[in-house]
């Protein structure tokens, strides 16, 4: 076959397909330019989702007719003065965005420099140039894409509905929002959801209120303060309490330089700073900026510049996960306020529609109720003897002595357990429920952990060993860390094929079901395979044990030991979340209360 030159609108239209690929990116490329600009005003609009018009107006620095004649060139930017990439300052750079977008759109762009008389309008059609007009454009930019892929229908048949593209707008300009705290943004869409971000002051505030902006109140009251630093290199931002909760990524922001990027060193830092808290499919919500030499980081490594390479990769993820870490530790004892409010609004019946009984419901044969229950209701109720009786600077003394201000311990003191379930405290200003199962797999994870950091876990000699039958594969991922789980209390010994023999278990756990316990270990490192580094996994296991073997919901307590389970929860790294990310207390002022029978 022949070698040919490829024609310059075709060339275009190849650089669309990689930099172009949907109406996002369109509008992510045009609102960096519109940053660069150094504007402090960002309107977009678009209609049917960006196909049939993409407008993105400015009061940036705009530019002349000679800037604006070269723009719309392939490989011509301002972005890089000096010619060097290894020292990018800017969000676009490549020179492509604006020859990309006129090859795939009907494309017109009017704009004036600061210096400039007057402005001017070019006007480009399917790749091709037309004439300059000189126009009234006041300042900065106005550029208007319409009828995007017109020239290469078949791009068209890969788009999505109006609706996912118009929400795939809204989330790249929240994102870059996020970052330009002291931009304002508004977004105009006929078809999902349309904002208004006012400007922000420039600092630490203004980034407050453009995350409660964009994220919302609710987001802002259960985060955590992200600040760390090492090597010159800053983390800042805020994180979301492992209680608050999502089962998807998508609330994640995470930035370079000011560039919002998607990358795995960074997903894989978040995943393993939030294991302890987190179930494998809960994700926390977060901004979290890093700032560092331009040097150290290439930007280069993608057509959406949607990716980044470090330097020192290591470098960074240890950073992200101890600076998450160190504020998760911090925080520990929140939980999330998102619980009290909606256990109120249930209480004040907002969601009693959701929650009505069904018509046949009969409370014989509900799970919770008690075994003597008969037809003298109060009877029955008068026959159940209360789980806790002492009044809250009693019990408090009794658990933690004459220390000063008793009266305010964080957790309070017991006075009921309900259900069997659930221990009812009261605190100088408010009741707190505490789920004793999730808060006793919290203690019994946290003490596991610790026992195995300092001396090992105290182990204890079964009376008649146990054998465990195991298929080849499981068999297989529990041999290969035999030793490992002997630091954990768990001493095994091969027992012919297929099978372990348990001859020591953790002391902490008492008396378990063994065949359980290790059929339950062996399926949890059978499925991870090598996709985790074994102290991620022996942390699993750890918490597996903890899960299995805490105080079950349906056990009596007594009130020494809903006291002493509180005063632990008090000084327990990480008690207000149980291993899977679930509460395990709420916490309900008394005003609030107040409020729900009209006192307030």
């Amino acid at each position: 076959m022949v070698v040919r030159r490829l024609d310059p609108i075709l060339i275009d239209q190849i650089a669309a397909g990689e930099v172009i690929e949907r109406p996002a990116s369109a509008v992510k490329e045009l609102v960096e330019n519109a940053l660069d600009a150094k504007a402090r005003q960002i309107d977009i609009a678009i209609e049917q989702g960006g196909r049939k018009l993409i407008r993105i107006i400015d009061d940036g620095y705009g530019m002349s007719k000679e800037d604006l004649a070269l723009a719309v060139e392939r490989h011509a930017t301002s972005k890089i003065p000096d010619g060097d990439l290894t020292n990018i300052l800017t969000l676009g750079f490549r020179g492509e965005a604006l020859p990309s977008i006129a090859a795939v759109t009907d494309l017109t762009i009017d704009t004036r420099s600061n210096n400039q008389p007057h402005s001017y309008k070019l006007h480009i059609e399917a790749g091709q140039k037309k004439e300059f007009v000189a126009s009234n454009w006041p300042r900065g930019t106005r550029i208007e894409a319409r009828a995007l892929f017109a020239a290469t229908p078949a791009r068209l048949k890969f788009l999505k509905t109006e609706r996912t593209e118009t929400a795939a707008v809204a989330d790249v300009i929240k994102r870059l929002a996020m970052a330009h705290a002291q931009v304002g943004f508004s977004f105009a869409a006929d078809a999902g959801t349309s904002f208004d971000y006012a400007s922000c002051e420039d600092g630490p505030e203004g980034k407050r209120r453009r995350i409660a902006q964009v994220l919302g109140e609710e987001f802002r009251a259960n985060s955590i303060e992200i600040d760390a630093a090492r090597d010159d290199i800053t983390l800042t931002g805020f994180a979301s309490l492992p209680t608050h909760n999502r089962g998807n990524a998508q609330m994640q922001f995470v930035y370079v330089n000011g560039r919002p990027i998607r990358d795995k060193l960074f997903t894989g830092a978040i995943r393993a700073a939030y294991m302890d808290f987190l179930a494998h499919d809960r994700h926390p919500s977060l901004a979290l900026y890093l700032h560092c030499d331009p040097r150290i980081v290439d930007i280069n490594v993608h057509p959406a510049k949607a990716e980044v390479r470090f330097a020192d990769p290591g470098l960074i993820r240890g950073l992200v996960i101890g600076a998450l870490k160190q504020a998760l530790a911090r925080e520990s004892h929140r939980s999330t306020s998102t619980n009290a409010r909606a256990a109120i609004n249930l209480l004040a019946g907002k969601y009693a529609h959701r929650n009505a009984a069904p018509a046949n419901w009969d409370i014989h044969n509900s799970p919770s109720a008690p075994g003597d229950f008969g037809q003298n209701h109060q009877e029955a109720f008068l026959n159940i003897p209360p789980s806790a009786d002492a009044r809250p600077h009693e019990a408090i003394k009794q658990d933690i002595g004459n220390a000063p201000e008793i009266d305010y311990a964080p957790l309070g003191a017991a006075r009921a357990q309900i259900h069997e379930t659930y221990i009812i405290s009261q605190t100088h200003d408010g009741l707190v429920i505490v789920d004793q199962h999730a808060a006793h797999e919290r203690l019994l994870y946290e003490n596991l952990k610790r026992q195995r950091e300092q001396n090992g876990v105290a182990k204890q000699m079964l009376l008649i060993p146990v054998v465990v039958e195991l298929d080849s594969v499981r068999l297989q991922a529990i041999s290969t860390v035999i030793q490992e789980l002997a630091s954990l209390g768990l001493v095994l010994e091969p027992f012919g094929p297929g099978a372990v023999l348990v001859r020591e278990s953790p002391a902490i756990l008492g008396d378990i079901d063994h065949k359980r316990l290790i059929a339950n270990i062996a399926d949890l490192l059978a499925e991870e395979g090598d996709t985790r580094g074994l102290s991620r996994q022996l942390d699993r296991v750890l918490s597996t044990c903890a899960c299995h073997y805490s105080i079950r919901a349906g056990r009596r307590l007594s009130a020494p030991e809903m006291n002493a389970l509180l005063r632990e929860m008090e000084t327990t790294p990480g008690a207000g979340q149980c291993n899977h990310g679930r509460p395990t207390y709420i916490e309900l002022k008394l005003s609030d209360i107040e409020k729900l029978f009209g006192r307030k």
